[in-house]
């Protein structure tokens, strides 16, 4: 018998949660978009959206995913044959790189490895190598959501100007930005893409890079960048539909409203208090768990682990069935491990993750973690005890 059948729980990093009044605020008939109150409330998007980055800078926003905002920003500043470094830290660092592969730039991976974060020193090293500053930008990822590793942004800063290099620092918050303490301009970031669907509390098919002014004068000296992707107009549209490079997304307009009226209602700084506060209680379960039983977190450090997704290792096919059990029993449904394999487990069968983004709350954690136990029970895998209770004395 499934006991799945009511009001399902996606608690995958990605897409997160929506709102009901978020989906109220979709739920329409579609606007003018040539005057009018579409006009208007968009007008008021673009500095709650600042608010959120912590920038005074500029914001374009286009339809698409996080893939999307990669291939946006690489393009406005990276031409063919341009050298980028990336340090690595899970599948979506290298990603990015790939994608800047894609568009014909050359591509230095350094790789940290799966479960710690970025090293500044290492980096700091390459850049003073670099003599001829051929290195054009860093590509650093905040929060890896593959693994749940979060970065030291500001230390990637603090290595360029310690080397004197003119790189632009880049950063992707798809999966930190709303979640994870993120300051773009006290950081000293140039350029900052996220999306719609985690965080921000949104549907997919919003995509949105953020961009100081050293980036716009880079954007300004490349020699060719295509119409739809170019940030110009976006940022500073003469004409309403500029925003978009066409027609407006309309309904996710709407929805991204009511988000971020949601997200300044609650104050940013209580945002990440609340997100900081449910991850420790979901670590405090994983840790009891993995006491008596087979569960490790993928990150040892907790001050390395984002406050947005928590990467977990359980054995191969323990977590593939877990995670087949709480979704078609219980209605909770977890994250595959992905990009997470190992030698005798290629499928990466053993791996989950748990997302703890963006609209989530005490009871929804709490609620979470105790069908993961009845998981474990139904399962006959082995854990250790007291972890309810630790995560219930973490929200105490």
């Amino acid at each position: 018998m499934s006991l799945a059948h009511g009001r399902p729980y996606l608690a995958i990093p990605g897409p997160s949660v929506v709102p009901d009044a978020v989906l109220r605020a979709m739920h329409r008939a579609s606007p003018n978009i040539y005057e009018g109150e579409l006009i208007e409330m968009t007008a008021g998007i673009i500095p709650d959206l600042r608010r959120v980055a912590r920038t005074e800078h500029h914001v374009a926003i286009y339809m698409g995913n996080g893939h999307a905002a990669w291939e946006a920003a690489l393009s406005n500043v990276i031409a063919p044959d341009d050298l980028v470094l990336v340090p690595s830290t899970g599948r979506f660092c290298v990603g990015w790189g790939e994608m800047a592969t894609g568009l014909g730039a050359e591509v230095e991976l350094l790789d940290f490895g799966m479960k710690t974060p970025m090293d500044a020193d290492q980096i700091e090293a390459r850049l003073r190598a670099d003599k001829e500053h051929k290195i054009k930008a860093v590509l650093a990822v905040h929060v890896d959501t593959s693994t749940s590793i979060k970065n030291d942004v500001a230390s990637l800063r603090a290595a360029l100007d310690a080397a004197g290099h003119p790189a632009l620092l880049m950063a992707d918050c798809i999966a930190s930005l709303g979640c994870d303490r993120f300051e773009m301009d006290a950081w000293g970031v140039d350029i900052m893409v996220t999306a719609s669907q985690k965080g921000l509390m949104v549907t997919p098919g919003l995509a949105f890079v953020f961009f100081n002014d050293k980036a716009a004068a880079v954007r300004d000296a490349m020699s060719r960048v295509s119409r739809y992707w170019n940030w110009v107009p976006r940022a500073n549209p003469a004409h309403f539909f500029e925003y978009f490079g066409g027609t407006a997304p309309t309904h996710l307009l709407y929805g991204l409203r009511a988000a971020l009226d949601m997200i300044h209602d609650e104050g940013m700084e209580a945002v990440w208090l609340r997100h900081e506060t449910l991850a420790l209680a979901i670590w405090a379960a994983c840790e009891a768990w993995g006491q008596g039983g087979p569960l490790t977190l993928n990150v040892a450090e907790r001050a390395h682990r984002s406050h947005a997704v928590t990467a977990l290792r359980l054995g191969a096919p323990a977590g593939k069935d877990l995670r087949r059990w709480t979704e078609h029993q219980a209605g909770l449904t977890l994250g595959i491990g992905l990009g997470m394999s190992e030698e005798s487990d290629p499928l990466g069968d053993g791996f989950l993750r748990i997302g703890h983004m963006g609209h989530v709350n005490a009871h929804m954690v709490l609620g979470g973690l105790a069908t993961m136990q009845a998981g474990f029970e139904a399962l006959d895998i082995a854990y250790g005890a007291g972890a309810l209770d630790a995560a219930a004395k973490a929200l105490s």
